[in-house]
């Protein structure tokens, strides 16, 4: 009888954090060289057409990362490590069948390596993606280097979001703006007008400020948040395992800024819902209940792109600032900026999204997709 998995998933590792054991593929040596499956069942949001799309982005990437040549002294002792990789999302993954990755080894130099990797289901690839590795210290001694700031006070917000939660042990994390289920751990902050968090946390997640309502200013508006894996991450695993990690938590909300910026609400609360209570309130936590105007039909993602700046500085089980911003939308699609910092201020990564976003229609107009 068919299943999540190819294989019976084994259980998982002590020694891994929560996220290394998800993001865990097996290689199908019987079928052909580089190609992997899930080895755990995906996650399948409440409410979405198919797995989360992080876990597909992170399995690519490390079906990818497995094909890359390790230092030996027939290439110098090279070290690749990811530097870029876009996305597209094709179809929606079905988390009740297995996943297999197929990676295509396109070039190998001396300074990059490329990949491409298709995830396939029932022989339709749901997804492809191509990758580009660099060899560290390919640069030379001397080289050009700037990069965006983390926003001003931004350190404070998680200090004061870390004491408020161990001073008030008793109250719901989730209503300090904490999500604590599943790989990873959140603190969002809220939606902002410029780059500079000021924020009061309290018991009351309604006390949080409510984003305004012209649409002048939806472009400037700023959504920063917290994100770590929970546990350590192995160092077994090397830089890779941090890289796979981030990738994952790179597609958290992402597309769902558009919503937010525009105070709009992404789940219809007069529908039933799909799945828990909890994600449908933390969906429209920004909203303002008394906004009267339509809600999201349909949201999906069409791309995804990461860059890497700073591999080494990625310590996905340290926390890391996100911001989020969208410079665009229309014709029933947004655009979503991503920069991510490390605790020490140091620009990590930037990621580009793209995708589908519908406002609910009367039936008798609703475009097909």
């Amino acid at each position: 009888m068919a299943g999540p998995t190819l294989i019976r998933a084994p259980p998982p590792d002590p020694t891994k954090s929560v996220i290394e054991n998800l993001l865990e593929i097996t290689p199908m040596t019987s079928i052909a060289p580089d190609v992997f499956t899930n080895t755990r069942e995906l996650w399948h949001p409440p409410g979405a057409r198919g797995v989360y799309g992080g876990a597909v982005i992170a399995q690519c990437l490390s079906a990818a990362q497995k094909s890359i040549p390790p230092p030996s002294p027939s290439n110098g002792h090279a070290v690749f490590l990811i530097h870029s990789m876009h996305c597209y999302f094709v179809l929606a993954g079905d988390s009740t069948i297995p996943i297999v990755y197929y990676v295509e080894r396109i070039r190998d130099g001396k300074s990059f390596i490329t990949r491409t990797v298709q995830a396939r289901q029932k022989g339709k690839c749901i997804f492809t993606t191509t990758l580009s590795f660099v060899r560290e210290g390919s640069a030379g001694q001397e080289t050009i280097n700037h990069g965006w700031d983390m926003p001003k006070d931004a350190l404070a917000t998680l200090d004061q979001a870390l004491a408020e939660k161990a001073k008030n042990s008793d109250t719901d994390a989730e209503a300090l703006g904490f999500l604590d289920s599943g790989p990873f751990q959140t603190i969002r902050l809220p939606i902002e007008n410029s780059r500079f968090f000021h924020i009061t946390f309290s018991s009351q997640r309604s006390s949080h400020a409510r984003p305004s309502d012209t649409s002048s200013d939806i472009h400037t508006k700023k959504i920063g948040q917290w994100v770590k894996a929970r546990g350590r991450i192995a160092s077994t695993g090397g830089p890779q395992s941090h890289l796979s990690a981030v990738a994952y938590m790179s597609d958290s909300d992402f597309l769902g800024t558009v919503a937010r910026v525009h105070n709009i609400r992404k789940f219809p609360s007069s529908e039933p819902k799909r799945g828990d209570k909890s994600m449908e309130e933390e969906e429209n936590s920004d909203v303002d209940s008394r906004n009267p105007r339509a809600s999201v039909g349909i949201m999906v993602s069409l791309d995804h792109t990461i860059y890497f700046h700073r591999p080494r500085e990625i310590k996905a089980d340290e926390w890391l600032l996100s911001e989020n911003e969208s410079p665009w939308s229309g014709d029933g699609r947004g655009l979503v900026f991503q920069r991510i910092w490390n605790k020490q201020g140091v620009l990590v990564a930037s990621c580009v999204q793209e995708g589908l976003v519908r406002l609910k229609q009367d039936e008798a107009a609703r475009p097909k997709l």
